[in-house]
């Protein structure tokens, strides 16, 4: 079985990832991706498998893995078949190794959780009143603003940098003879869409970037990405967005066209959609806020 790389969409504004994953079902399939991962699951039964270990999940199952290890959790038949009373719900934490910076992981005060890092490149599934401390966090983390995401997040690597609890998952020698492939496909990619999301992209021009045709890279992107590529733009463009209109330096409208919307209603839709909320009611949550 050969694990897919996803590549992980975070919003400008925020500095590491906080989801919920919930549906009849986790979608994902056996893949690995560059960031840490917290897999906490609240609703839901099945088998998970992380590198080369194949355990069982229940409810406030908990697992840390670490950068580029491959994972999937696969629920119960009762789920898959849709016939479950319950939907399967899970709280995922995604953060990068330089999420802070290129300096952070080398300050004094983060020693201790380097070392839970390195151990995390076999998964643990963490235990006891570990566990119970850290669950409690993540799911209060939805609610909080981005300093108390921040500072529960700090609170997560200071459970673990004590005496947690936990077993873990791979075998030693997994990651040794595990080999990942990554592209270079998706840098050039990224860069693009970075460098021109404030620009009309045409399908034929972004799979061109990829060397691919229009049909093989919808479905590559959507693949590697979970999502099309029009979503994933929104999301670039509303993250940005984002960070203009914490800056008060723009009005709504010079916001929109900085972020490549040249109808203020389509701008108000998409990030609405997005954010559940307007562009006005975004930057009045920002001043209360403040």
């Amino acid at each position: 079985m050969k694990a897919v790389e996803f590549h992980l969409p975070q919003d400008a504004d925020k500095s590491f990832i906080v989801f919920r994953e919930a549906g009849d079902f986790f979608p994902a399939p056996w893949h690995y991706h560059a960031h840490y991962e917290f897999v906490l699951v609240n609703k839901s039964t099945g088998r998970r498998m992380v590198g080369d270990h194949i355990g069982y999940f229940g409810e406030q199952d908990l697992v840390f893995m670490g950068s580029l290890l491959p994972h999937v959790w696969v629920n119960d038949p009762i789920y898959l078949s849709r016939q479950s009373k319950q939907k399967a719900d899970a709280t995922v934490i995604h953060f990068t190794n330089n999420f802070l910076g290129e300096g952070f992981m080398n300050i004094p005060e983060i020693e201790r959780f380097k070392k839970v890092l390195k151990i995390s490149e076999r998964g643990m599934v963490i235990k006891g009143a570990t566990r119970k401390k850290i669950n409690q966090l993540m799911n209060k983390m939805h609610e909080m603003n981005g300093l108390q995401r921040l500072s529960a997040l700090f609170s997560i690597f200071d459970i673990m940098s004590g005496n947690a609890e936990y077993d873990l998952l791979a075998s030693p020698t997994f990651m040794q003879n595990f080999h990942y492939e990554s592209s270079h496909r998706f840098q050039k990619i990224n860069e693009f869409i970075l460098q021109n999301f404030n620009k009309d992209i045409s399908l034929p021009q972004i799979a061109s970037v990829a060397s691919m045709g229009v049909t093989a890279f919808c479905g590559f992107f959507k693949e590697q990405y979970r999502m099309t590529f029009v979503e994933y733009l929104t999301t670039v463009r509303i993250g940005h967005a984002c960070k203009l209109l914490s800056e008060n330096d723009y009005n709504i409208i010079e916001v929109a066209y900085e972020c490549g919307y040249n109808s203020l209603a389509n701008f108000n839709r998409q990030f609405k959609r997005v954010k559940n909320m307007t562009p006005s009611d975004y930057r009045r949550t920002l001043d209360i806020s403040y």
